[in-house]
């Protein structure tokens, strides 16, 4: 796997080995994440950027890679089997309750998580995006779940660049299994029941405004990968841009839009392979300024 180029700002890095491969990670002195980002300038930072988690910050299925901690490293297929299209949330929350029942332990979950490798390229980009903090406003949208997403920002020291996390919450019992919940309930067609991207990015947006006096931001770019990161995508406008991961389904579906001229679709489309590709991009627009 590439290893991200160095940053302009200087970190304190940490490494991590996974099957003889040594991916890189960036650490701060104090790993917290602040309530707001008011201290980063006086002024309002003047870009959204919006994550998908699984296989775009990751370079895997954060559900996959946990199930590797069970005795036989994989689901019964009977259990398998279980899920219902639309309802994967409700399959997660099978799946932990057989993972506590096999005594799979949070520390076994835990380390699991550790290993999961960046996507190529997402650390350089979160360099760049930490040294220009004050221009940029990270959130995480996700259908994983809060525990699993928290715990590799926080393992790959990039917890405190983020925000907000938007994501199913997930807490581990007094008997030791983690529990999962559905995020919020929504009329969306397009969505699983139990999260809707595009209406938590246009209740965002709007809270923003009105905590910002007002004022917009000026662009949002929504980073992701799956079908799931469509629907968000629908809600940019013209001078917003939607960053698909290459040969991923977004931008297949993204492609097939485009074919059919769909005029519902107004954002700018980039796709990208490393998160150089997005710093690239970033890096003409912040010189259009």
């Amino acid at each position: 796997m590439q290893s991200p180029e160095p940053g302009s700002k200087s970190t304190i890095r940490g490494y991590m080995t996974t099957a003889g491969t040594t991916h890189r990670f960036l650490h701060t002195p104090k790993m917290t994440a602040p309530p707001n980002l008011t201290h980063a300038a006086p002024q309002h930072q003047r870009f959204l950027v919006l994550f998908d988690f699984d296989e775009t910050i990751i370079n895997e299925n954060s559900d996959d890679a946990v199930v590797r901690a069970l005795p036989g490293q994989q689901l019964p297929e009977w259990l398998r089997n279980s899920y219902r299209e639309g309802h994967y949330n409700e399959y997660m929350q099978k799946v932990l309750v057989y993972m506590a029942e096999q005594g799979v332990s949070e520390d076994s979950i835990h380390s699991a998580l550790e290993k999961i490798p960046p996507t190529p390229g997402l650390l350089y980009l979160f360099q760049y995006l930490q040294s220009h903090e004050q221009d940029f406003e990270l959130a995480v949208v996700s259908d994983a779940n809060m525990y699993f997403i928290e715990k590799w920002l926080e393992r790959a020291g990039v917890r405190h660049l983020f925000r907000k996390i938007f994501t199913n919450p997930a807490n581990f019992d007094v008997t030791g299994r983690l529990v999962l919940l559905p995020f919020h309930s929504h009329s969306c067609c397009r969505c699983p029941d139990n999260l809707c991207k595009q209406v938590i990015l246009r209740e965002y947006l709007a809270g923003r405004q009105k905590e910002r006096g007002g004022a917009p931001f000026q662009r949002v770019f929504y980073i992701g990968d799956g079908a799931n990161d469509i629907c968000p995508s629908l809600a940019l406008g013209p001078r917003d841009t939607a960053f698909p991961r290459r040969d991923f389904p977004m931008h297949r579906l993204l492609l097939e839009m485009q074919q059919s001229q769909a005029a519902m679709f107004k954002a700018n489309i980039v796709p990208w392979v490393s998160g150089e590709d997005i710093v690239d991009c970033l890096k003409k627009i912040m010189e259009e300024r």
